[in-house]
């Protein structure tokens, strides 16, 4: 039971190991190569940083640090661990375990979508209460549930188990769940990367028969190579050097375009790091620009096409 008396904010205190809770740590993935490696840091060196504790009903609650009090239980005569103490409640511990975890390393997307996950369907936040708290945008909170809402079971226990990647399992959570088992299937067969399931789903996507599904889900890298030479422009005889030279630049503008447009729905501002926004922010205003401008012109292009 803890026994917190006047814990200044900045005061770190030694804590015997058996009093801390680890309840939290269900949104945290277990890594034992890291462990291992803080296991022999720690044994060498002893703790270097505090973990992180909040007080919940009497309780220390782990909010940091969970690798640390593992390696610590497996190292001999070490039975406390200096913690540092937060006042949160537990909407706050949850997102604590967020933004503690984003200094220094890229955080995990499947933690990231526990965490969501449990702020909005556990706790009732809004999508926009539960962005609010975390810091980002609401689009980035639908993606981190969609990430284990629109995800089939095996999925699911790929992901936490580590065999599956968070970008392959964000490209299947665009096919309807009754199609994502074989889509898994193909992407283990093949051994296709995050960028190749990618052109995979968007070929799924288009098919409208059940021979094209069957195609690309059975020989996908083929699949893929003749959807590129739909964007390719061959040298066309029966076209002028200026209209070949055109034919080029629009097949390259058509599959920026399409890769630009897969980017900013399934990914997006969750690829950026804070620091990012600000300096991308004009280039992004000229594309809304550029692609008004070049919309009407093309308007008016095809029209006169169909001049006599």
């Amino acid at each position: 039971m803890a026994n917190d008396g006047a814990w200044k904010d900045d005061e770190v205190r030694p804590l015997l190991l058996e009093l801390l809770d680890e309840r939290l740590q269900r949104y945290r993935l277990v890594q034992p190569r890291q462990e291992r490696t803080l296991a022999q840091s720690m044994e060498r060196y002893g703790q270097v940083s505090p973990v992180v504790i909040c007080v919940h009903e009497q309780t220390y609650v782990m909010v940091d640090g969970f690798k640390r009090l593992r390696a610590a239980r497996k190292l001999k005569g070490m039975e406390r661990l200096d913690a540092r103490r937060i006042d949160v409640d537990e909407q706050g511990a949850k997102a604590a375990i967020y933004n503690l975890n984003r200094a220094g390393q890229r955080p995990v997307e499947l933690e990231e979508s526990w965490i969501v996950h449990a702020l909005v369907r556990e706790d009732g936040l809004s999508q926009v209460e539960a962005a609010q708290l975390l810091g980002r945008h609401k689009s980035w909170v639908n993606r981190r549930l969609a990430m284990l809402e629109r995800l089939c079971e095996s999925a699911k226990e790929e992901l936490r188990l580590g065999l599956l990647s968070p970008g392959i399992a964000r490209q299947l959570t665009r096919l309807p769940r009754g199609n994502q088992e074989s889509a898994l299937k193909t992407t283990r067969e093949s051994s296709l990367t995050c960028r190749e399931l990618a052109g995979v789903v968007d070929l799924l996507l288009a098919s409208s028969t059940t021979e094209q599904t069957e195609f690309v889900l059975s020989d996908p890298r083929r699949a893929l190579r003749q959807s590129d030479e739909r964007y390719i422009h061959q040298w066309d005889p029966r076209m002028s050097t200026a209209g070949n030279r055109i034919a080029k630049r629009l097949g390259f503008l058509l599959d920026s375009l399409a890769k630009m447009q897969t980017w900013l729905r399934y990914q997006g501002r969750g690829d950026l790091q804070a620091c990012d926004g600000a300096l991308l922010e004009a280039g992004f205003r000229r594309l809304v620009d550029e692609s008004l401008l070049v919309a009407d012109a093309t308007g008016d292009f095809l029209k006169e096409l169909r001049l006599p």
